[in-house]
């Protein structure tokens, strides 16, 4: 189960404040926005104005959208906000969905506005502009990096060109494709489309992704990788991938009679056991728990498809993890029968401990022990600051523990990140959230991408297909987390990492002065050959090897502090800093 969860913060308090709550800026700012809209139509004299009750549809248009599209969208391209409300519009037929839009678009390098330009230039400039808009929502610093880039290595092909002089201007804007996609949301919409997008052969630069209040998507893609500036190619070859997809199966529910099956590389839970969804049971009521028994007593986090409780069960503290009834779908149910199938079988120090689950819609939740400590996403971040180094190890070293154990049992995690790691109150970490975890298919190749980007593996980045190996990759990421105590590629979109990491070879600088082992290590495991890799067997004996000699590095420390100090040392008063 994909629920992807944000702490609740002081939005819901403020909300119903006076003048001035976050709430009423917002919808101000929406306002302001659309009366800016709403005046452009106007003075281009737009058809759409003269409509009765056009300006309260406009209205309503920006109101289901977050602010940030309000913030986002280029104010003086109008007509790409009727282009959003005409999509979302179409999305609510099922017949259409998903509904899609492409065009040509440009991407002007920052300095090519301050080059001299010909009289000739500055007509085939003119010509361009005409011809190609700027996408809706204006591009970062990458792509006009990107769109410089360009532009320089074509002017160096063209100083060995006879004509150059005419060309320039052809090669002065580098030309890409906006494509904007709207359909019902739900779990893992993104990495469908991104994966739609290439296997038509684009490249993903840009994305502005947006969920409507009443359950809808407004995704825009800015790609390149198609050969002509042309779209009706493109949009047939997109129309063709999506029938290839199975339109239906994605665009809305499907009844249980129709539901497609599941590839075996993708979704066997074991050797006995179907890819079909049907509930797993060791036996009657083996581990179904009684809704009426499970007490709610605060939500720690809240997300688009379920909440996260802390509650009690038969007096034990638990948590507990509730589907919204109103969000639930065949493959939300899928994917909920899944998580359940997995943490039934395990059983693990590391491993975050199952308890039951309630299967009998609408309640349909899973409950496993609390976990008082918290993320170490946000232990992290709390601090302020990376972990001293023998506590690192410690946490590293029963992060790979626990999924040693999983890969030892065929299980592969897929979304392996310092959010999905909980501690006890004795500091003890462990492996959770199974909610995108697979049970490894016999062949031991996987062929579904799934997982958060900044964490995700290149080759299931590609939708290549993937073993266990791909969690080794993940875990160099989190241990890069752990000693530096950031967000990895924080400086760009989820996208842009994923674009960086497969294509460039991107991979997060390590800081200079970390131990050289554990350097190492990192390198190890962001091998872009998945066989380079090591185990997680081998990987705990690193660790632990490292832990040791740190260990040994303190012992030897505080035994010359303990004799300074004994001895009246100038220096006994002032307490040695901890090795890092």
């Amino acid at each position: 189960m994909d629920v992807e969860l944000h702490q609740p913060g002081k939005m819901t308090s403020s909300a119903r404040g006076g003048a001035g709550s976050p709430n009423q800026q917002r919808h101000q700012k929406k306002k302001e926005v659309c009366a800016k809209i709403l005046a452009q139509l106007r003075e281009i004299g737009h058809e759409s104005v003269e409509k009765p009750g056009f300006a309260e549809e406009l209205q309503a248009h920006f109101s289901r959208l977050p602010t940030r599209y309000a913030l986002d969208v280029h104010i003086d391209r109008a007509e790409d906000v009727l282009t959003h409300k005409r999509l979302l519009l179409e999305a609510r037929v099922p017949e259409n969905r998903p509904v899609f839009h492409v065009r040509a678009v440009q991407i002007l390098p920052a300095d090519s506005l301050d080059e001299p330009t010909s009289p000739t230039s500055a007509n085939d400039r003119s010509s361009t502009k005409m011809r190609l808009a700027l996408p809706a929502f204006g591009s970062s610093p990458n792509l006009e990096a990107l769109a410089l880039d360009f532009n320089h290595k074509s002017a160096n092909a063209d100083e060995d060109d006879d004509s150059h002089h005419s060309q320039s201007a052809n090669h002065l804007y580098l030309p890409m494709h906006e494509v904007t996609f709207s359909t019902i949301d739900k779990p893992k919409l993104l990495s469908q489309m991104s994966a739609l997008l290439a296997d038509v052969g684009l490249n993903i630069r840009e994305a502005h992704i947006f969920s409507t209040t009443d359950g809808y998507s407004l995704d825009v893609f800015v790609v390149d990788g198609w050969a002509t500036e042309e779209v009706q190619d493109l949009t047939r070859a997109l129309s063709n991938a999506l029938a290839i997809m199975e339109k239906g199966a994605w665009a809305k529910p499907s009844p249980k009679s129709e539901i497609p099956a599941v590839p075996e590389a993708v979704a066997r839970l074991d050797n006995e056991q179907s890819a079909a969804p049907a509930m797993p049971s060791n036996g009657p009521d083996d581990w179904e728990i009684d809704f009426s028994q499970l007490k709610f007593n605060q939500k720690v986090a809240d997300g688009s498809f379920g909440d996260l409780f802390q509650g009690t069960y038969c007096g034990q503290d638990v948590a507990i993890k509730f589907l919204k009834p109103e969000r639930l779908n065949e493959n939300l149910q899928r994917e909920f029968m899944q998580e359940v199938s997995i943490m039934r079988k395990v059983r693990h120090k590391n491993v975050v401990q199952f308890i039951g689950a309630c299967t009998k819609q609408p309640n349909l939740c899973i409950v496993t022990e609390y976990m008082s400590g918290g993320s170490v996403y946000d232990y992290l971040h709390k601090q302020k600051a990376a972990l001293k180094l023998p506590m690192l190890l410690r946490v590293a070293i029963d992060i790979s523990k626990g999924m040693d154990y999983l890969h030892q049992n065929k299980i592969i995690h897929r979304d392996l990140k310092a959010a999905n790691l909980l501690m006890d109150e004795n500091e003890v970490v462990k492996v959770a959230d199974f909610g995108v975890a697979r049970v490894q298919a016999q062949s031991g190749i996987m062929t579904a991408e799934t997982g958060t980007y900044r964490w995700m593996a290149p080759e299931v980045i590609e939708h290549k297909p993937y073993d266990y190996k791909a969690d080794v990759f993940s875990f160099g990421i989190v241990l890069w987390e752990l000693l530096t105590g950031k967000v990895p590629y924080a400086d760009l979109t989820p996208l842009q990492a994923a674009v960086g990491v497969v294509q460039k070879g991107l991979r997060p600088t390590i800081p200079r002065d970390i131990n050289p082992k554990l350097t190492a290590l990192l390198h190890k495991c962001w091998k872009a050959d998945p066989a380079e890799r090591p185990d997680f067997s081998v990987i705990t004996a690193s660790l632990q090897e490292v832990s040791k000699e740190v260990n040994e590095e303190l012992d030897e420390e505080n035994k010359r502090y303990s004799k300074d100090k004994k001895h009246g040392g100038f220096f006994s008063s002032f307490k040695r800093s901890t090795v890092r």
